[in-house]
């Protein structure tokens, strides 16, 4: 996959939130030296709008996709009825202080030019509203019919207006001096496998290559006999053994559903024991003077922040004769691991607060609150409070986590006008809403209650880190428990988090 930004400069955009403009124009190359051929692309008939390529934030809908003589057309709408960010996105287009398009693609099929790549195949995903546009063919197209079939030519649309902009034309004779084409093309294909591995896991929702029959039937040997001949040994251990690429990948998807914040938080790896992050915590202290007045200095001071990388284990046994003779138990062991080990990684990341476990964002000290004026009922005018005692780069960004309970309980609240604050997704895998902001449901959340604090507000990416040293490492006892007749699988996983951004995020305390 090849997710470039490819823009135009400017977009047009109605009061009722109807856009449109050119995401590709063609017969120029982009900044890298890209050039999308006429025809290559591909794409479902109706596409998500997002701002600069945040599935957090879906604006609207492209419903009309169109390849003409001057480029990837599209129309679509904005949800200014349903998303405050869609509104603010029209806005920001009005005053021209958003101008361009970029779309995320899949590469199909490439072949390498003098700049850059031709690509004559290509499956868009995703088009977004952004606010640097870096193509050079840059157009802007009005579009008033319905138009063609989605990616269809429509060599003649009935009231088409177009108004070209300047067009920098590409240099189809570039000065390229002689070079020694034995090692031009050894450089070539190295490029080439480094581009097609570092590109498959990049999109979510692609199926990516299995790993082979031979990883497959090694790693399934081991955790049915323990014998660990050909296999990987974990890098901080000489007894432990990684699983195959795609068993960690399915093992990473898999903890997810039992620890929705990885889905919103900054998730890194790390190769150390500790993290050590430096902070600021004064700024400067400027003056307004007069043109003698005498100046002050400043002096703001630092301090640093520690996130310690714990290690989560356990163990699961099974019977020989399963591990023997079952095709399933690389999936059963699998399975069984992720369960157990996303859910008590869950509940870590939420309240977590002793030495041996990662630092849940509910129990830093840290983070403000936004007090309710009632023990057991939640308003309004609460959310509407502390989601604005946020600073708007945080609130713009953030949000919101709960338990199934108290969102069962919010969403038959309503703001003054009579509409509800929860808003369903209008997108297939998109989040529900509320004020515009993206819901998270997280089990581990406290229940509404006299002093309890079940609701928290912020922007997950910039305030709670997460680092992983050690996704997945499994050990087969094959003897241990041998005279019960079972297999031994121990595992273990080594990841640490903490709030690293307390201003970042505001809770909702109830009343005693």
């Amino acid at each position: 996959m090849t997710d470039r930004i490819e823009v135009k400069a400017a977009l047009t955009v109605t009061d009722t939130g109807e856009i449109t403009g050119v995401a590709w124009p063609f017969g120029s190359a982009d900044r890298v030296g890209d050039v999308i051929e006429k025809g290559a692309m591909s794409a479902p008939s109706t596409l998500p709008m997002l701002f600069n390529h945040d599935p957090a934030q879906v604006i609207g809908v492209w419903d009309q996709i169109l390849e003409t003589d001057t480029g990837l057309t599209v129309k679509g709408h904005l949800l200014v009825d349903d998303v405050e960010r869609a509104r603010e996105v029209r806005a920001m287009i009005r005053s021209k202080a958003v101008t361009g398009l970029s779309i995320g693609f899949v590469t199909k099929q490439a072949k390498r030019n003098a700049k850059g790549r031709t690509i004559s195949a290509a499956l868009l995903h995703e088009i977004s509203v952004v606010a640097i546009p870096c193509h050079p063919g840059a157009q802007i197209t009005s579009l008033k019919s319905n138009g063609a079939s989605p990616l269809k030519e429509n060599p003649k649309v009935e009231n088409e207006e177009i108004e070209q902009v300047a067009v920098v034309p590409a240099n189809d004779t570039p000065q390229v001096p002689q070079i020694d084409m034995k090692a031009f093309n050894e450089i070539k294909n190295r490029l080439d496998r480094l581009e097609a591995k570092g590109n498959r896991p990049l999109v979510v929702g692609v199926p990516q290559p299995a790993m082979s029959a031979a990883e497959v039937k090694d790693f399934t040997h081991y955790l049915s006999t323990g014998d660990k001949k050909s296999l990987t040994t974990a890098s901080d251990t000489a007894n432990h053994i990684l699983a195959p690429e795609e068993v960690s990948g399915e093992f990473i998807r898999n903890l997810v559903e039992f620890s929705p914040i990885r889905a919103i938080a900054d998730v890194r790896s790390t190769s150390g024991a500790t993290i050590i992050l430096p902070k600021r915590t004064s700024v400067t202290n400027a003056v307004w003077v007069g043109e003698t007045t005498q100046r002050t200095g400043s002096e703001p001071t630092f301090d640093q922040s520690e996130i310690g990388v714990k290690e989560l284990s356990t163990f699961v046994d099974m019977s020989l004769q399963l591990a023997e003779d079952s095709a399933n138990v690389l999936s059963e062991v699998n399975l069984a691991l992720a369960e157990d080990f996303g859910q008590k990684e869950s509940l870590a990341f939420v309240s977590g607060s002793a030495a041996l476990e990662p630092s849940g964002f509910m129990a830093d000290a840290n983070i403000s609150v936004t007090n309710a004026a009632s023990g057991a009922v939640i308003s309004p005018d609460e959310l509407i409070a502390l989601m604005y005692a946020l600073p708007a780069t945080y609130r713009n960004a953030g949000s919101w986590v709960m338990n199934g309970t108290t969102l069962a309980a919010l969403r038959s609240l309503k703001d003054g006008h009579g509409n509800y604050l929860w808003q369903p997704s209008y997108q297939a895998g998109q989040p529900e809403t509320i004020l515009g902001r993206p819901v998270v449901e997280a089990v581990d959340m406290p229940d509404i209650g006299a002093t309890a604090e079940p609701i928290i507000f912020g922007d997950f990416k910039r305030g709670y880190r997460i680092y992983d040293r050690l996704s997945l490492a499994v050990l087969a006892d094959p003897y241990t428990q041998r005279a019960n007749g079972l297999m031994r699988y121990h595992a273990r996983r080594r990841v640490g988090a903490g709030v690293i951004r307390p201003d970042a995020f505001r809770k909702l305390k109830m009343a005693a």
